[in-house]
């Protein structure tokens, strides 16, 4: 998860990921959306509405973390780019994999920096954002309620100081966590311009 202001080296340019092979187009179909925020946006209630209703696989982005990313964020502790290269990286396969056998899905990844989000669609022309935005007292109070998570809520005050909204040239749309899970699910389908599969 991403670090404060205060965990970065210097105020340049932000690191780079490790480079890597380019990867062909995929063919096909598949669409992939990556549904991104802060812990406690509620990404996942809005990535397993559209697996359910669209009849996507569905993948939850923090399943992806190693023991040591999970045990730093227990104790408190933001990770850094270092941390969180190979995590994406994972992500990032996860959806090749997706794309190379025409399939879409719906997977969550807090995906809060430009270069981040660059990553996980390089050589991915399927992929696209959700951005699911909700005020930062809402998302406060159900960090410190929800039960089951190793995300403390105190680590909240670093991921939106990290956040980088998506730029106009960036593939995706922002939706508010507004109303109920049904509301912002149908907000968001809407915004994506999908439709219920009527087989799923």
């Amino acid at each position: 998860m991403p670090d404060s202001a205060a965990d970065r080296t210097d105020d340049t340019a932000p690191p780079r990921p490790p480079d890597r092979p380019a990867e062909s187009s995929a063919p096909g179909s598949a669409d992939v959306v990556i549904v991104m925020g802060v812990s406690g946006s509620g990404k996942t209630t809005v990535a397993k509405g559209i697996s359910s209703l669209m009849g996507w696989e569905f993948a939850e982005g923090d399943a992806f973390h190693s023991e040591a990313n999970v045990a730093k964020m227990r104790s408190g502790r933001p990770l850094t780019d270092d941390d969180r290269w190979p995590w994406l990286g994972s992500i990032g396969e996860w959806i090749s994999a997706k794309e190379a056998a025409g399939e879409s899905a719906v997977v969550t990844c807090s995906a809060l920096r430009r270069v981040y989000r660059d990553l996980l669609r390089d050589g991915r022309p399927h992929v696209r954002f959700l951005h699911v935005e909700a005020p930062s007292e809402v998302i406060q109070d159900r960090m410190e309620h929800r039960a089951g998570h190793y995300m403390p809520s105190s680590l909240l005050p670093s991921q939106l100081a990290t956040l980088e909204p998506l730029g106009a040239d960036e593939p995706g749309v922002s939706v508010t966590n507004e109303g109920t899970a049904a509301e912002v699910l149908d907000r968001s389908l809407h915004a994506l311009g999908l439709r219920k599969d009527p087989t799923a």
